[in-house]
């Protein structure tokens, strides 16, 4: 599931964008979780005494910050690395297509994040071999453990890249849940006086009473009750919830049996037709929005951005920058209109695992690999190295101390409100911020051990921006955080998540053709399922198609990487 893969990336990558010490000291001391250390040593690239330039592209469809040239804190770091990148995006374009130009012209930037086209890059002999190179750089080996390298390693034969932010150091800090939930609006809460909400038929009955109550928005806009993305990748909003309510992480493509460690498909459990059927039901009731199929991403951020939908699935990445903003501007907070997630599974006992803990996912499908076109390849190294370091760390995510944060009494970062409004502005971002949010960058805290590498898993910072409605809910439910409305899970296993093998596959190969027509089928038939008039006729017919997809090509497949995984962790361990 390439959303899945995504998840984590865009989620830390919007945080990077969130925030930007000159004059912090290097630690030495390091911690870590995951085996990752961490304090990072200072920059030497610019010993040369020259500003080295490199250029960077990223094949991701969600753009990182654009970043001025000479924005402060670029400015900043140009002095403390010795270097500097240019960033680039997609630009409409679909990963392969824009991969397969520059392939095809034969002529490409110094830095490449090849996202869904990693393998047409390696296959082309695009990128250069890393293997031997990784241990000259200690912020870059320090960022994941032996076993974490050999596990990318694994994938290609060799290490071809560098992923961004699948590392994070000290303890766990996690505060915004920014993967996969069901959401649902504060004022529905708060208007039922704060229920207990664990099951898929609660939510929607919750859903169903309050839309009864209230069809109306203060402004007289019709509320809608709950609505589904269902938009090219992102219909994953639609089609993977059945692992979750199962009880299970987000192995994305498939479930794992921890105990038995074998393979289930999701896409045929008798959860999977419960939930489809629950969604018919809603259909005709009138509680899903007619437009759930129809609607564009753009059209669907908009929607929520008005305050009006009350419920919905989502990756909180997908969803939360441009209509948290939005809700913020409008002052539809004080309608109760910020949305938190609840621990939704099929049935009461369940227990669910929508969040697991930071440091859970090692996303080794791709990440930032050095091109042959590049010409100073130890110099782009350092320079990856160096953006690792503390003094890089902190002006990527914090910006410049007393311009874009302050110190206290304590040693504790924070922000004004006059920083805060800053750094949630997009053209003082661009102008005086630069995260270099698409480059490798860790988690979790700073080398001092009490500041956090994100500013928005700063705990007084986080709650400083909280609107008053979230903070009702999360009081009412004696939560701290987005997190605490979920609890916590440890990953089930060295195996996890499985979607980054299933992301690697392409219809050259008979289980990436199943993998492939699988989606299509799904993509095709589920939307009809929800919105048929004889639920059992139309469930018949898609499992019919699903079934000529030979879906059991692809689950062998996974069976058989399920097990490789397992036995090539217990041997390298």
């Amino acid at each position: 599931m390439k959303s899945a893969k995504r998840a984590l990336a865009i989620a830390l990558c919007a945080a990077l964008m969130a925030g930007a010490c000159v004059g912090c000291k290097k630690s030495d001391s390091t911690s870590s979780a995951g085996g990752n250390t961490g304090a990072g040593t200072t920059a030497s690239s610019k010993k040369s005494g020259e500003l080295k330039k490199f250029k960077a592209f990223f094949a991701e469809p969600l753009a990182g910050a654009e970043t001025k040239e000479d924005s402060a804190a670029k400015l900043k770091l140009n002095e403390l690395t010795g270097a500097t990148s240019t960033e680039t995006w997609l630009t409409g374009q679909a990963a392969e297509e824009a991969v397969g130009t520059l392939i095809a012209g034969n002529d490409y930037p110094d830095f490449i994040e090849g996202s869904d086209a990693t393998s047409q890059l390696i296959q082309a002999g695009a990128l250069i071999e890393l293997d031997d190179k990784i241990d000259k750089y200690p912020n870059i080996k320090d960022k994941f453990t032996k076993l974490q390298w050999a596990q990318i390693k694994q994938v290609h034969g060799h290490i071809y890249y560098i992923p961004q932010f699948s590392s994070f150091r000290g303890k766990p800090n996690e505060t915004v849940h920014n993967d996969e939930a069901f959401w649902i609006q504060c004022r529905v809460l708060k208007w039922a006086n704060y229920p207990k909400i664990t099951t898929m038929d609660q939510y929607f009955d919750l859903i169903e009473r309050y839309l009864k109550a209230n069809p109306k928005m203060k402004n007289g806009t019709p509320n809608i009750g709950y609505t589904i993305l269902c938009d090219d990748w992102r219909y994953f909003c639609l089609e993977n919830a059945p692992e979750f309510l199962d009880g299970y992480p987000n192995d994305g493509s498939v479930i794992v049996d921890p105990k038995e460690k074998k393979i289930i498909d999701y896409n045929t459990t008798p959860t999977a037709k419960l939930y489809f059927k629950k969604l018919n039901e809603e259909y005709h009731k009138g509680i899903i929005d007619p437009e759930s199929f129809t609607q564009k991403y753009d059209q669907y951020i908009s929607k929520l951005s008005t305050g009006r939908v009350l419920g919905m699935i989502d990756q909180w990445w997908d969803f939360s920058g441009s209509v948290n903003a939005s809700i913020k501007t409008q002052k539809l907070y004080e309608e109760g209109c910020d949305y938190v997630p609840l621990p939704i599974t099929i049935r009461d006992g369940v227990k669910n695992q929508w969040h697991t803990k930071d440091g859970s996912v090692l996303n080794v499908s791709s990440g930032l690999a050095i091109t042959k076109d590049c010409k100073d390849v130890d110099g782009a190294l350092q320079f990856v190295n160096d953006l690792l370091s503390d003094e890089a760390i902190i002006l990527r995510n914090w910006g410049i101390k007393d311009k874009d944060y302050y110190v206290d009494e304590n040693g504790l970062f924070n922000r004004t409100d006059e920083q805060i409004a800053n750094c949630s502005n997009q053209d003082y971002a661009a102008a005086n911020l630069c995260p270099y949010s698409w480059f490798p960058t860790v988690g979790g805290m700073l080398s001092d051990g009490k500041n956090a590498a994100l500013p928005d898993r700063q705990p007084a910072l986080f709650e400083k921006t909280l609107n008053d409605d979230v903070k009702e809910v999360f009081k009412a439910y004696g939560a701290k955080n987005y997190c605490d409305m979920l609890g916590y899970n440890d990953k089930p296993g060295d195996w996890y998540p499985m979607y980054t093998y299933s992301n690697t596959l392409n219809s050259s190969t008979k289980e990436g053709l199943a993998w492939t027509k699988m989606g299509e089928i799904k993509h095709k038939d589920l939307p009809k399922v929800v919105m048929a008039k004889d639920f059992e006729t139309e469930w018949n017919n898609y499992m019919k198609d699903y079934n000529n997809c030979k879906p059991q090509d692809f689950l062998d497949a996974m069976q058989k990487e399920l097990d490789n995984r397992i036995k090539f962790a217990e041997e390298n361990k």
